[in-house]
C-alpha cells in the first residue's frame, strides 16, 4: 500500500519531514516516480536545509552554475515547465547543499585577519600574531594587545576573514595571554565574549559608519581567567553568509601595574567549522540582504550523487548480494523443476508399461 495515496497531504508531509538526512530524502525520491514528485513538489530538502540553518530564509534564489561559471538556462516552455525545473533545481542545489553541510570536515576556517578595534604598539602586537599557536618565539611574545583603558568596561573586537563565503560555523577557540614576563604573570582576559558573522557592505561607506552587515549574533559567553584553549560551542550549527567574523571582547579583568590601565590580550583564536568551498558560493542582494545561493559544477543528475562513496558502495554490493540470492533462488527453483519433471517421466513410463501389459 502507497501511504502517500491513502493519507491526507499534512500527515503524509508530517511523516516524512521526520527525516532528518537528506540521503534519506533522496532515497525516499527514487522509490518512484509518484514519490520523486511529492518530494520535489513540496520542496522537503529546502525544508530540512530550512531546519538546519535558519540563515538559508533569505535566500533569493538558487542558480546552478556550469564549470564555467556561467548559468545553466532552462529551456524555454510552458510556465508549468518553467515552475518545474524551478523546483527540481531547488531540489538537487539544498539536496546537495544539505548532504555537503553534513559530511564535509570540520577544520579551521580563518583566511586572515581584518583587524582589532584598539592595538596597543603596532605591529608587535597585532591582532595578526592570534593566528599562531604558539605564544611565544625566540626574542619575543606573540599575542594582540588592546589599548589601555582606565574603565573596565570600554569592549574590543576582533574582525577575520573565512576561507568561503558559506561557511558552517561550529564553535570558536580563544587563548587569553599571560604576560610571563610582568611580575605575578596576569592573564589578560575578557569577562566574556559574543560572535558576530555577516558580510561586507557593497559600498564604500562614509566615515565612522558600520562596513559590515551582520546577519547573526550569539548569545553572550563567560571567559574565565586561565591561560588555556577556551572552546565556545553555538548553541546550533550557525550558516556564516558573507564569509565575516567578529570576536565582541566585553569587559576588562586585568589592570597592569605600571599605568594602572586595564588592558585585553590574546594569544589564539581558532574558528571551527565545515568549508562548504568551491561548491557553493552566495551573492549578497543590497539593499535587502538577501543573497543567491550558487552552486557550482554539478558532478551529476543521478539521484543518488549526493550519496557519499562508503553509501553508494554499500548500496551497490547489497543490490549485488540481493541479485546473487535472487538467482540462488531461480538456480533452486529450476532444479526443482527439472527434479520433478524426471518423477513425472517415470511416472508416465510406469503407467505405459502397465497400459501395454493389460493390452
Amino acid at each position: 500500500m502507497d501511504f502517500l495515496n491513502w493519507l491526507d497531504d499534512d500527515m503524509s508531509l508530517k511523516i516524512l519531514m521526520c527525516l532528518d538526512d537528506p540521503s534519506d530524502l533522496v532515497r525516499v525520491s527514487c522509490v518512484s516516480r509518484s514519490w520523486r514528485h511529492y518530494v520535489i513538489a513540496n520542496g522537503l530538502c529546502k525544508q530540512l536545509c530550512l531546519r538546519m540553518f535558519p540563515q538559508l530564509s533569505r535566500v533569493h534564489c538558487v542558480v546552478e552554475l556550469n564549470k564555467q561559471g556561467a548559468k545553466e538556462h532552462a529551456e524555454v516552455g510552458s510556465s508549468y515547465y518553467m515552475e518545474w525545473q524551478a523546483l527540481e533545481r531547488e531540489h538537487r542545489v539544498y539536496a546537495y547543499f544539505a548532504k555537503a553541510s553534513m559530511s564535509s570536515v570540520i577544520e579551521d576556517c580563518i583566511e586572515e585577519t581584518i583587524g582589532a578595534s584598539s592595538t596597543d604598539n603596532y605591529p608587535e602586537e597585532s591582532i595578526v600574531n592570534t593566528l599562531d599557536p604558539r605564544d611565544r618565539v625566540p626574542g619575543r611574545a606573540l599575542y594582540w594587545s588592546s589599548k589601555g583603558q582606565s574603565n573596565p568596561g570600554v569592549p574590543e573586537t576582533l574582525t577575520y576573514k573565512l576561507f568561503s563565503q558559506i561557511c558552517d560555523i561550529t564553535e570558536i577557540i580563544i587563548q587569553p595571554f599571560q604576560a610571563f614576563f610582568q611580575m605575578g604573570l596576569p592573564i589578560y582576559s575578557a569577562k566574556s565574549v559574543r560572535f558576530k558573522m555577516g558580510h561586507p557592505k557593497a559600498s564604500s561607506v562614509a566615515s565612522g559608519e558600520e562596513e559590515f552587515v551582520w546577519t547573526y549574533i550569539s548569545p553572550e559567553f563567560a571567559m574565565v581567567q586561565e591561560n588555556r584553549l577556551q572552546k565556545f560551542t553555538l548553541p546550533e550549527p550557525v550558516l556564516c553568509i558573507g564569509g565575516i567574523l567578529q570576536i565582541e571582547l566585553l569587559g576588562r579583568i586585568q589592570r597592569q601595574e605600571m599605568d594602572g590601565l586595564f588592558y585585553i590580550c590574546v594569544s589564539y583564536v581558532q574558528v571551527k567549522g565545515r568549508l562548504l568551498l568551491p561548491a557553493f558560493s552566495a551573492e549578497i542582494l543590497e539593499p535587502s540582504g538577501k543573497f543567491v545561493l550558487k552552486k557550482d559544477q554539478l558532478a551529476t543528475c543521478h539521484p543518488l550523487a549526493i550519496l557519499s562513496e562508503n553509501e553508494s558502495d554499500a548500496i551497490s554490493n547489497d543490490v549485488q548480494r540481493r541479485l546473487r540470492d535472487f538467482q540462488q533462488i531461480v538456480n533452486m527453483l529450476q532444479e526443482n523443476a527439472m527434479e520433478i519433471g524426471d518423477v513425472w517421466d517415470e511416472e508416465e513410463d510406469e503407467v505405459d508399461e502397465f497400459e501395454d501389459y493389460v493390452l
